[in-house]
């Protein structure tokens, strides 16, 4: 595997990305915690893992190296003779569980794994109540006598992490560094400790700069965040990214003991709304000068630019004027660019594809973008527009509400010519 991190735009060339091949956290998942675990349905496992190893397999072809988050987590906690304990000490501080004697016997649940990738499979799959023998663990509290079996009966002690293949959003790559993000939503906020482990301990990547850190009071998912150049991101002010958060993702990227190389923060104000989740739904990079857009933010979208203010750690703010795409020309230092609309003109095909991440777009290269087979209107209009497209099967893996651009996290890009 090729060593670090660098990443300084969303269209060039990919050489390692990573990403997480759903697994037994799906077969976690019930009607009744849906709506807790962020999910609209139930992806049957076994094609959900047969589109993905499909998009993994046509990632290869294309000269890229795909490598997965467990088995670098597991690597990185390999690396550290004491990282595992450590692990197991945040995750169950974290995993929402009371009770003394409950938290004991998931502990040796854990212990009794051997494998460390095993292990850590486990830790996202989750843990159910018939795992558990928490009787044996002496005493029981009220808080283990109403969690043994799940508080709400479920049968699930510690919920699974089933967001977890929407890889794009726990951490995100800006430059030679990280984004440690903050997740929204309880359900999501344990994601944070595989890359918090990875960045530690992983001989690879340990020591690369941290530019936010999920111990930060506002959150902030990676999804919202766009590397446009080697000196401009894009940030979204979404339903789940907050402004302060970008205010200190900005202070720390202008103004970091560690050059960041950003010169510019962009932050794009989008509907606060599930179907706009993420700036990444309505909006990706598909070439140098084009875009994926969702119509329905057209009209409606304000844009703000973060740059050095007069004295250090301080941000100079100021609203940009203008449509969307002279905006983008601009900031891009282009004649112009081409915003090219989610199904067109049809406002229909553009809410259903929009819905099934029409606009989310994955670059391998300038003008050849990974995309949803499903979205046949948004396709076909890529295609006329002159894009390379490499679909991919989508049937089950777009239940989870992201696409591939939020299924990929690219490590290393080369500089674009």
């Amino acid at each position: 595997m090729d060593r670090g991190l660098n990443v300084r735009s969303e269209i060039g060339e990919l050489r390692v990305v990573m990403l997480h091949r759903p697994g037994d956290e799906l077969l976690n998942l019930s009607p009744d915690t849906l709506g807790p675990l962020l999910f609209d349905d139930i992806p049957y496992l076994s094609v959900a893992q047969q589109e993905h190893d499909s998009f993994a397999g046509m990632l290869r072809s294309e000269g890229v190296e795909v490598v997965y988050l467990d088995k670098l987590v597991a690597e990185a906690l390999d690396a550290e003779p004491t990282a595992r304990e450590k692990f197991t000490d945040d995750y169950l501080a974290q995993c929402g569980v009371d009770g003394l004697g409950v938290k004991a016997a998931i502990r040796e649940r854990l212990d009794s794994i051997p494998d460390t990738l095993e292990f850590v499979r486990k830790t996202i799959t989750g843990v159910r109540a018939d795992e558990l023998d928490v009787g044996r663990h002496g005493a029981m509290s009220l808080a283990d006598v109403l969690e043994k079996n799940g508080e709400d009966n479920s049968g699930i002690v510690v919920d699974p992490i089933p967001n977890i293949y929407f890889t794009r959003d726990t951490f995100s790559v800006i430059g030679s560094g990280v984004s440690m993000n903050r997740m929204r939503s309880a359900t999501r906020r344990r994601e944070s400790l595989y890359g918090t482990y990875l960045f530690r301990y992983h001989p690879a990547f340990k020591g690369a700069p941290l530019w936010y850190s999920p111990k930060y009071p506002y959150h902030i998912e990676g999804g919202d965040i766009l590397v446009l150049q080697d000196d401009l991101i894009a940030v979204g002010i979404s339903e789940r990214t907050q402004p302060a958060a970008i205010d200190l993702l900005a202070k720390n990227l202008l103004w970091g003991k560690v050059d960041s190389g950003i010169r510019r923060v962009y932050a794009f104000s989008i509907p606060h709304k599930r179907s706009f989740m993420h700036l990444d739904t309505v909006f990706t990079q598909v070439d140098v000068d084009k875009f994926t857009v969702h119509p329905g933010i057209l009209g409606r979208l304000s844009v703000f630019e973060l740059t050095r203010g007069s004295r250090e750690g301080e941000t100079r703010i100021r609203q940009m004027e203008g449509s969307l795409d002279k905006i983008l020309a601009h900031a891009l230092g282009l004649p112009a660019v081409r915003l090219i609309k989610c199904g067109g003109d049809d406002p229909i095909a553009s809410a259903r594809e929009q819905w099934n991440d029409g606009s989310n777009t994955l670059a391998v290269r300038p003008g050849t973008v990974f995309v949803y087979q499903r979205n046949a209107v948004t396709n076909d209009i890529l295609y006329k527009e002159g894009l390379t497209l490499l679909e991919v099967p989508s049937a089950e893996l777009s239940r989870g509400r992201g696409g591939p651009h939020c299924m990929s996290m690219a490590f290393l890009r080369d500089a674009v010519e």
